[in-house]
């Protein structure tokens, strides 16, 4: 059993690493600097992405008589930006792969400096006396985000048609691994996440998922396809980088079992989105 929980972090983090290398192979150079070649584009990104979820989060703890292992939890995933899931949620709404692609390459080089700065912001806020080390989530983009983006793109610069090909069959096998490895995680934390539900902490959750979302979107220009583009790049957190924090800056492991309840909940607040905006915005009609 020790054994095991040793090895599924590491296997979690090859899946997610998976997931990275895709977008590298379907993205190219030209896409991953698109949002930084862009400064109002950028503008816009870090505000929806970095700035606004800590806040909104910051100020839902503050005033919800909330467990202090629900408040830690909420603000660990408000911190935690950019997993690799996004850029296909994005494209699975018709977002622009450039958009998509640029907003995600831009927010992880970010993370190596915005994750540890508002922690330690976050930290002396609610009385929290511990830092983190700016290495832990500089070692964990450049290993999990950077250096599979860059090697998927080189693949692509060197073998366009094998990275085509290629790419589908890393994103299932990387997805498979994701679902093989988090259902015993969340199966472990179960009943520590089943005695959180209650007392507002799922309201405050949700309602946190609709500000990043409303965030977003606002911020996303004109375009429809932007503005939901941007929308769920603000609203979809990062666990990893969440429960890599929980496990080093608190005790409690009731902690995890937070990240994970709020990760649930923003996915189904998450597909309520996505249903109101095909509907809203339906794809035109090719004649």
């Amino acid at each position: 059993m020790e054994a095991l929980k040793q090895i599924l972090p590491l296997l979690l983090g090859l899946s997610l690493a998976g997931l990275v290398l895709t977008v590298g192979l379907r993205s190219g150079s030209g896409a991953l600097v698109y949002v930084l070649r862009r400064p109002g584009l950028l503008f816009k990104a870090i505000l929806a992405v970095e700035i606004i979820p800590p806040l909104a989060a910051a100020a839902l703890v503050w005033m919800l008589p909330l467990e202090p292992v629900v408040k830690a939890g909420i603000m660990l995933m408000a911190i935690s930006p950019v997993p690799p899931l996004v850029p296909g949620k994005e494209l699975g709404i018709g977002a622009r792969k450039e958009y998509a692609y640029g907003i995600y390459f831009a927010m992880a080089l970010l993370t190596i400096i915005a994750v540890p700065l508002v922690f330690d912001l976050a930290a002396q806020l609610f009385g929290h006396g511990r830092t983190l080390p700016f290495h832990l989530i500089a070692s964990t983009v450049f290993t999990g985000v950077l250096i599979p983006l860059a090697l998927g793109a080189i693949i692509r610069m060197l073998a366009p048609d094998f990275a085509y090909r290629a790419a589908t069959w890393v994103y299932r096998l990387s997805m498979a691994l994701v679902v093989i490895v988090f259902l015993p995680i969340l199966v472990s934390v179960w009943p520590a996440i089943r005695d959180l539900i209650g007392n507002g902490t799922v309201i405050a959750m949700a309602v946190l998922t609709v500000i990043t979302l409303a965030g977003g979107h606002l911020l996303g220009g004109p375009a429809d396809l932007d503005r939901a583009t941007l929308a769920v790049a603000a609203s979809v957190r990062h666990p990893g980088i969440a429960m890599l924090i929980a496990n080093t800056a608190f005790e409690d492991k009731r902690v995890t079992a937070a990240v994970l309840l709020y990760l649930l909940v923003s996915l189904v607040v998450g597909v309520f989105y996505k249903q109101w905006f095909t509907r809203t915005h339906p794809a035109p009609r090719v004649s």
